[in-house]
């Protein structure tokens, strides 16, 4: 309301008795329109107010996904020292341990002539020991006589194959890299992240040289033999009582794709599509799937009816947590009344696991959880982020608490994020794949491998047996399906 307005308004209310109808007409006139003015002001300022807060929160979400970047933040005023502290919880102390094998060979260190510091005569006084582990390297060229004949029926070629071969090309395609070697191609890619350009270097460092395109077409022959293992995983994923999903983005020749992960307590299953689906989810895991998804918010996994749902209570935790640290408008009983639960709901699950608290009253306990949880969805919420996840925790109302009720289930999806990390640190030195057939390549391998070193397995040594088989066939690794 400007000066004038206000002070004409005193004038009239001064002047009121005297005053003549007209005015007063005209003055109200003037009070509606600068009226409609301020609720126009007031209708754009909400508007830009609803839309400001809609990008904080979208790079707050952003600020937390997977292809973030790993900042930890500002360093703290007062940091505290580095390392293990002192003490009796100080644990073994970091000294090397002595290879158990014998020396391969053995040097002498030899006294100098005379001392260092002033010259003088030194008397020997014994000796000391240190031991070196090293890695030598050399390249091995086996030479293998391939026998050849005829069938005397049918006029066939025949010819033999050693069990330490890893083709039986001869020819112009006579020379292969070894297993060994392919091994190591398949860890430094799909574990370690290196580009195909860098896996050539290091070969080319051992003796070997290899392209890029041949460092392609290694990975992509393996796969191929790795096909039957990557079945008998997802056979293992759709019978576990348990099943963490999750998915994070991918390229596929630049184009966006997904990479969803379908991790258990013995095995990870890995699959690239274009699609972020139902659809897409269940070529791994089967739409009558009946045991248990933890996973994330995201609606599409409440698609499985046959399953029993728990929602991820660190996704939520997170949420709470950052909408009451922004104090919306100064509405935050929303989020603080969902950490109380979800905080006093993993209290629970903690005295159970610690055998703190007898079943009934674990019963009881829990009755009183979805009591409390059930009045907070009762609540109206006065911003709209509150209503946004009161909308959110009445779609998850049945997943919630499902940790609490079923043994050897988790309350949050760290299966499926730690699943997904090694794939996003990949994600950060090559992008993704060029074509669909890298990306079949990438699913086969990285879950062979997820899989290997959940079962602490020698991964060398299975894709070397994998190599050297003249046929695909079904890794060396656990595939039944366990418990959690």
């Amino acid at each position: 309301m400007t000066d004038d307005l206000r002070e004409r308004i005193a004038k009239t209310l001064v002047q009121y008795a005297g005053a003549e109808h007209a005015e007063l007409r005209a003055l109200i006139v003037d009070l509606s329109d600068e009226q409609a003015r301020c609720d126009r002001l007031m209708d754009e300022h909400n508007a830009r107010l609803a839309e400001l807060e809609r990008m904080v929160a979208g790079l707050q979400r952003a600020g937390k996904r997977q292809a973030a970047p790993f900042s930890p933040g500002l360093p703290k005023a007062n940091p505290k020292k580095a390392g293990r502290k002192a003490g009796p919880d100080y644990g073994p102390k970091a000294h090397r341990a002595v290879p158990t094998r014998a020396p391969d060979r053995q040097i002498h260190a030899a006294l100098p002539t005379c001392c260092p510091d002033c010259g003088g005569e030194i008397d020997e006084s014994g000796e000391s020991t240190q031991v070196i582990e090293d890695i030598q390297i050399t390249t091995v060229i086996t030479e293998v006589i391939v026998a050849t004949g005829h069938c005397r029926d049918c006029h066939r070629r025949v010819q033999g194959r050693h069990p330490e071969q890893v083709s039986d090309a001869v020819g112009a395609a006579s020379s292969q890299v070894g297993p060994f070697a392919q091994a190591l191609i398949a860890i430094l890619g799909k574990d370690c992240g290196a580009s195909h350009g860098k896996i050539a270097r290091v070969l080319r460092v051992l003796g070997i040289s290899i392209t890029t395109g041949g460092v392609s077409s290694i990975l992509a022959r393996l796969a191929t033999k790795a096909d039957p293992t990557y079945e008998a995983i997802k056979v293992v994923v759709n019978a576990s009582p348990t099943v963490a999903p999750d998915e994070t983005g991918w390229k596929v020749g630049g184009w966006p794709a997904w990479l969803w992960v379908f991790a258990t307590a013995s095995a990870t299953a890995y699959s690239v599509d274009h699609k972020r689906s139902y659809d897409a989810a269940t070529k791994v895991l089967s739409a009558d799937y009946a045991g248990v998804i933890t996973r994330d918010g995201w609606a599409p996994y409440r698609k499985f009816a046959h399953a029993t749902h728990q929602t991820c209570l660190a996704h939520l935790v997170r949420r709470a947590t950052g909408l009451i640290e922004t104090k919306a408008r100064g509405y935050s009983t929303v989020p603080t009344i969902l950490k109380e639960i979800l905080t006093d709901a993993l209290a629970l699950r903690d005295a159970r696991d610690d055998g703190e608290i007898a079943l009934a009253d674990l019963e009881v306990a829990v009755v009183d959880l979805e009591a409390r949880f059930e009045a907070l969805l009762a609540r109206r919420g006065h911003t709209e982020q509150n209503r946004r996840l009161l909308k959110h925790l009445r779609n998850e109302s049945g997943a919630l608490f499902s940790f609490l009720r079923h043994d050897g289930v988790d309350a949050t999806n760290y299966r499926a994020e730690q699943g997904v990390r090694p794939a996003v640190v990949n994600r950060k030195v090559w992008g993704g794949n060029r074509t669909d057939a890298g990306a079949r390549t990438h699913e086969r391998l990285m879950s062979l491998l997820r899989t290997a070193a959940q079962q602490k397995a020698d991964a060398l040594e299975i894709l070397v047996e994998l190599i050297r088989s003249p046929v695909p066939m079904v890794a060396a690794l656990n595939l039944a399906p366990r418990a959690p």
